[in-house]
């Protein structure tokens, strides 16, 4: 009789281990994929140069104002945006310097100067080098999806640029950036495919 309800309850823990295993594994979420996982991805493209398009949707317009360019990035810190329509314009950022031209003009600056600006640029370029400590310094991010198509939600951390900026949202595929959305307080958008050279 003992040996028999030994048997029984060495039988019964077997069973109740594996069930316990069983619903563990059945209630345990997949393996989430995070920034530190995207920011890695992103830091094993050292360069790169692509198209875009953007629509930027502005109050008080009927449809989109439309502009078409060219992007181009080397890691860690060198963006350059050049804008062929509507009207040519180039952005170029190297370090802490800003060199716009347009019509023939060119005017320099230091990003610092411009907070807000210096946000807006680090969403990009820290993004692109995959430097999550810079992004960090300027945005609270939320990754979503998966290594296949991933979405990264950036709330800006600094309020002045927060008064400007209400959603940036920016989502790509394994190393690549495909498109921005920008909504701006007060109801403008912006929306912007990237399309890499390859």
């Amino acid at each position: 009789m003992i040996s028999g309800l030994k048997t029984f309850t060495d039988g019964g823990l077997r069973r109740a281990r594996w069930m316990l295993v069983s619903l563990l594994c059945a209630a345990a979420p997949a393996w989430a994929f995070d920034l530190g996982e995207l920011m890695g991805l992103l830091a094993k493209q050292k360069q790169g140069e692509a198209t875009f398009t953007e629509q930027r949707y502005v109050r008080g317009f009927d449809g989109p104002l439309a502009a078409s360019g060219t992007l181009s990035f080397t890691a860690p810190d060198q963006l350059v945006r050049r804008t062929l329509t509507p009207r040519p314009e180039t952005m170029a950022v190297d370090g802490n310097n800003l060199v716009l031209s347009r019509s023939g003009r060119t005017r320099s600056m230091t990003l610092d100067s411009v907070p807000e600006l210096q946000g807006l640029v680090e969403a990009m370029r820290a993004t692109l080098a995959g430097n999550s400590q810079v992004l960090e310094r300027y945005f609270k991010s939320t990754v979503s999806g998966g290594a296949d198509a991933w979405t990264l939600d950036l709330a800006p951390v600094d309020s002045r640029l927060s008064s400007q900026i209400a959603v940036l949202r920016l989502s790509g595929k394994a190393g690549e950036v495909l498109g921005v959305e920008m909504e701006f307080r007060g109801g403008d958008r912006s929306v912007m495919t990237i399309v890499p050279k390859r």
